[in-house]
């Protein structure tokens, strides 16, 4: 039978070469060659026990530009020059295997290999050989307070559209001060908004369940956070979607947490009955959607399916669409007619079996920074096509991180969001009878403006807005939207009184046979360096009775 390995492809005219074998070191380094474009990494061979293999993509200082992971499931990955902007002529590939009969020791350090030899100028590699020693070195005797010392900073982890700034390359920032990793940067005006912001040391513990006051350790310093959570659990993360499927199962999916980078853990299944995680990965067959953040996941009751739609990727952008059938739990990418461009941070709401898509932010060429779109796109899923209905009325400005509440009578509530340099809290309905927008005149205390907060719809009359971004601070609030008055009613509970932005918030009937819903909130980050792993659990018939 054939031996397991994984290949590595550098170059169009390139041979396929094998990084890992079934009986090698489980870690490999590679120096990608100064003149390739392009990476390719597929596996070849039974997986058996095997679990999955981790490949990072890590410029000069070691800082990992892209991620991806390669499954039984998915095999094959591959890279592009075009498609990252901080990739240099000093790139080095990772390959880490996860399970199976793996080598003792091979995690001491990894085998370096100095790429192809008639692709590698030789002062290149006497130069990453050089690197490789020296980082030899450094790692013995680093710190938990040097790790802290360079931070990559993602186009995701800022307004997405914030600045001009954000079309050249990713930097890296040295920062000896007590200031904390930052989610978004504040940019109140939008001539004084055109640079990133600075990170210094980073505090909190990923993963960790936030006190009700939602204060941060102050004083020493803190170890730095990391994308690994227990075996057991999710790690803290941001921009994720949580998709409940039945009254005791929900289905997580992306993110990014510390240090800027995509979760390795990319797909959990949650088990309400006991509050329990499950990695998911592995679970499902066929091409699972590449990592990512600010896309959307839908649930279709009827089909049983989960709608994974756009995101982004460092600065790739998606306007794929990934199924994944929960009956058979298999992963399918639709390739789809008709044009929608990609999109992240935008609203996606089902109604009798059709996906529409409302904002978001989309990428334009340089030097004109992304946009955000006030669009509106149908998804067809019988038809595999997308479309733009014609709509009438008081169209809603441009936007992305907003929410959009659909209401079992067939109107969409479009709140809030960004558009730089103003945060929204104004209120828009879509009739989805008429296909009409108009602008809804509201009483009560609002929500301040603010985008990336949490919505969930409770009862056939009202929803709920909690937490989110005011462009400068991470929020605590809470409200509640009566759609047959009008009025928003701020409620306050200690379950909802940490303040996180970019997080999850679903309405799941966990008890059928109670006919009660319980809201579940998962992850976010307070803008502060940490990020939340915990589930927060409030029941509706609680909330409501605070109204």
């Amino acid at each position: 039978m054939e031996e397991f390995g994984v290949f590595a492809v550098f170059g169009e005219d390139a041979p396929p070469q094998r990084l890992l074998s079934g009986k090698g070191p489980s870690l490999v380094s590679v120096a990608v060659p100064p003149t390739v474009q392009q990476v390719v990494l597929f596996s070849s061979g039974p997986w058996r026990d095997r679990i999955c293999v981790n490949a990072e993509i890590l410029d000069a200082q070691r800082t990992p530009i892209t991620i991806g992971k390669l499954t039984p499931y998915n095999r094959c990955l591959s890279w592009e020059q075009w498609e990252e902007e901080t990739w240099t002529k000093t790139v080095t590939l990772n390959v880490t295997l996860e399970g199976g009969q793996m080598v003792k020791d091979s995690w001491s350090e990894p085998a370096l290999i100095l790429a192809v030899k008639e692709h590698t100028p030789q002062d290149a590699a006497a130069a990453l050989a050089r690197r490789a020693v020296d980082s030899k070195k450094k790692r013995k005797r680093v710190s938990d307070t040097d790790v802290n010392m360079a931070v990559t900073e993602e186009e995701e982890n800022l307004c997405p559209n914030a600045s001009l700034d954000q079309t050249t390359p990713v930097r890296k920032v040295r920062g000896h001060g007590k200031g904390e990793q930052k989610l978004f940067s504040a940019r109140e005006d939008a001539n004084k908004s055109k640079r990133a912001n600075s990170t210094g040391d980073v505090q909190g513990i990923v993963g960790r369940t936030p006190t009700q006051s939602g204060a941060r350790s102050k004083g020493g310093l803190v170890k730095t956070p990391t994308n690994t959570a227990s075996p057991g659990n999710p790690s803290g993360r941001w921009g994720q979607t949580l998709c409940p499927i039945d009254s005791q199962t929900a289905i997580l999916i992306g993110g990014q947490g510390a240090r800027m980078q995509f979760c390795k853990d990319p797909m959990w299944k949650l088990c309400t009955e006991d509050m329990s995680w499950v990695a998911a990965e592995t679970l499902a067959q066929g091409p699972t959607p590449e990592s990512r953040i600010g896309h959307s996941s839908v649930y279709d009751p009827d089909s049983k399916r989960i709608f994974v739609f756009g995101g982004s990727k460092n600065k790739k952008w998606f306007n794929d669409v990934h199924i994944l059938d929960t009956q058979s739990w298999k992963w399918t990418m639709v390739e789809a007619q008709g044009k929608v461009p990609p999109l992240a941070y935008h609203s996606c709401s089902m109604f009798r079996g059709e996906l529409f898509v409302l904002g978001g932010v989309f990428p334009r060429p340089n030097p004109v920074p992304d946009g955000c779109s006030d669009s509106l796109y149908i998804f067809d899923p019988e038809l595999s096509i997308w479309y733009q209905p014609i709509v009438i009325g008081d169209t809603p400005s441009p936007r992305s991180g907003h929410s959009a509440c659909v209401m079992p009578w067939g109107k969409i509530y479009i709140f809030g969001g960004w558009d730089t340099p103003v945060c929204y809290n104004d209120m828009f309905v879509l009739d989805l009878g008429l296909m009409e927008f108009s602008a809804l005149q509201t009483s009560g205390k609002a929500p301040s403006p603010r985008c990336w907060h949490g919505s969930a719809v409770l009862s056939n009359t009202k929803f709920l807005i909690y937490g989110g971004y005011n462009a400068n601070n991470a929020l605590a609030d809470t409200f509640v939207f009566d759609t047959d008055t009008n009025v928003w009613t701020e409620v306050t509970l200690p379950q909802l009184s940490v303040a996180r932005a970019g997080h999850s918030i679903v309405a799941m009937e966990m008890d059928p046979a109670s006919g009660g819903k319980t809201l579940l909130v998962f992850g976010g980050g307070d803008n502060e360096g940490t990020f939340y792993a915990d589930v927060t659990t409030v029941t509706v018939v609680e909330l409501l009775a605070l109204l």
